[in-house]
């Protein structure tokens, strides 16, 4: 059960922050960032409380946390199917945002001559990238990597001076996965 993501789920649908909804549920906000990030566990009382001060009922965030999916396919023809926009990639992520807690993956599909950037606001974090169609280029630091299809790469994160490029005339598909 992962109660503290479908709580923040809920205080972000209702563009609450942490300190707010500390304040009107009579807790600190380091607690509430300790029970979003299930490092700590509310009490009932103070469950009751949360949810009263995003505005959401107590039984509908433990039904939502008790129904959350454990596991996730992406199946084949999802992938090689995708329907890549303007922009020249796409990501079939595994997860939603709010069950990502230690790790992040996604299927990529990048379009040639297109780029994907790192992630944003991600620091002291690692890499995988696995190409299974295609090549890619990772441009890290002042690096220069060719990856073929079956080559693989491990690398921290490094904001602003990296990027995965397909410079070859397909489209090119990856397995990545990152912690946070």
């Amino acid at each position: 059960m992962d109660l503290g993501s479908v709580i923040r789920l809920k205080r972000k649908e209702r563009k609450m922050t942490l300190k707010v909804v500390a304040g009107k549920a009579g807790i600190s906000e380091g607690f509430l960032s300790q029970i979003e990030n299930n490092v700590n566990s509310p009490s009932v009382d103070t469950l009751m409380n949360i949810c009263t001060a995003i505005g959401c009922d107590v039984g509908e965030v433990i039904k939502l946390a008790q129904n959350q999916e454990r596991i996730s396919v992406i199946r084949k023809k999802d992938v090689l199917d995708a329907d890549v926009p303007r922009v020249g990639f796409a990501t079939r992520r595994f997860l939603p945002p709010e069950s990502r807690r230690n790790i992040d993956s996604a299927v990529l599909i990048i379009e040639p001559g297109k780029s994907i950037p790192a992630r944003k606001e991600i620091k002291m974090s690692q890499e995988v990238l696995c190409v299974l169609k295609g090549s890619l280029e990772l441009t890290y630091e002042e690096r220069v990597i060719m990856l073929n299809e079956g080559d693989m790469v491990h690398f921290w994160t490094e904001p602003g001076k990296q990027h995965i490029t397909n410079t070859s005339k397909a489209r090119a598909i990856a397995l990545w996965v990152g912690t946070m």
